[in-house]
């Protein structure tokens, strides 16, 4: 009988200590690829990092092209 009411306290206990956390991943934005960048565009370096700069908007260079990214 002790064994039953120590187990039922230990079972209990660990109840309240859940190792479960909410976690919350925010779905990106859409994301704008661009194959080839136009001619004007000039090269600007922002914390060490090298950007392409055009009509108002900061591209980034990847494999598959150049993404619109906020600097």
């Amino acid at each position: 009988m002790r064994y039953v009411v120590y187990t039922l306290v230990f079972v209990f206990a660990l109840s309240f200590s859940s190792c479960a956390k909410r976690v919350v991943v925010a779905q990106p934005t859409s994301v704008v690829i661009v194959k080839k960048l136009p001619r004007q565009y000039k090269v600007v370096r922002i914390k060490g990092k090298r950007y392409y700069y055009f009509n108002g908007k900061h591209y980034r260079k990847t494999r598959r092209g150049y993404i619109v990214v906020r600097v």
